[in-house]
């Protein structure tokens, strides 16, 4: 096992940050000047500046100790409605996935079958390039029934995942994916895996066209091109902020029990696609 100790993030506006030892070490440039999400988070990003994703960082550090021996690896509320793990672990409640290939930092890839597991890693972080092995974190996942797919490394590799969920037993799988050209990997070996394309701020319009062909659930972020690619064949759309693409059947089944599961009230509504809300992130790119 490495004694490095480093997780790279791509946060708020696809910011990198670099967090070591629990400190964040550096901050790049955002390549947003506003988000609607960020706004709403525990420790709000009203302007995109480095400042103020470091702060927010920092505030998740002492919050729930991302990226520390700390992590706390479950949470119940969701954070957003139609959100990855928000739509991923109500689908386990509904019976309709056994388990979900997720992404955790101080563990990297991993499979899940914990509603609360799911909520409790996916909600809290996105973005995440790289990470190093954290050995409390990944016994906390174990404990609550995780698998981590390299204990010694913390390995990002979405395919070797879900061959991992295959080897376990889970023929239902969910694979959370930020790269198109994994995505494609995926379904060409694991034809029906459910396929989650996930922070695709500034995909290009020939990956926004590959993730739309071949995922089954794809959230836009911010980017343009996810919003005009997957809404020529999309069956449904989940929010109009940052809306989520289903583009097969069993996506739309996802969404679905997600809207059956919450005691909020919604609006469906037939419509051309995309719809496009009041507030959307700036610029789309």
């Amino acid at each position: 096992m490495s004694d490095r100790d480093e997780h790279i993030i791509e946060a708020a506006g696809k910011c990198r940050v670099v967090v070591r030892d629990g400190r964040v070490v550096d901050v790049g440039t955002p390549q947003l000047d506003d988000c609607p999400l960020a706004r709403r988070f525990a420790c709000p990003v009203r302007e995109m500046t480095p400042d103020a994703i470091r702060e927010n960082i920092e505030a998740r550090i002492r919050s729930f100790g991302m990226c520390t021996p700390e992590r706390e690896v479950l949470a119940g509320p969701d954070f957003v409605l139609f959100g990855a793990s928000e739509l991923l672990s109500g689908a386990i409640r509904q019976g309709l996935l056994d388990a979900v290939v997720i992404v955790s930092d101080g563990a990297g890839t991993l499979v899940a079958k914990d509603p609360a597991l799911i909520q409790g890693i996916g909600g809290r972080m996105s973005g995440l390039v790289f990470t190093s092995p954290i050995p409390e974190v990944i016994a906390r996942i174990r404990e609550n029934g995780g698998v981590v797919l390299d204990p010694k490394t913390a390995a990002i590799d979405q395919v070797a995942g879900v061959a991992l969920a295959a080897t376990l037993g889970h023929r239902r799988v969910a694979v959370t994916t930020a790269d198109a050209a994994e995505a494609v990997a995926i379904r060409d070996r694991f034809p029906d895996a459910v396929i989650v394309g996930v922070h695709l701020t500034g995909i290009s319009r020939e990956d926004a066209a590959l993730m739309a062909g071949v995922a089954d659930l794809v959230t836009a972020c911010a980017s343009r091109h996810i919003r005009e690619e997957a809404a020529k064949t999309a069956l449904l759309q989940a929010g109009t902020s940052i809306p989520v693409f289903a583009m097969t059947r069993a996506g739309k089944a996802i969404i679905l029990a997600k809207a059956e599961e919450t005691d909020r009230p919604l609006i469906i509504h037939g419509a051309r696609l995309p719809v496009e809300g009041s507030q959307s992130p700036a610029p789309l790119c």
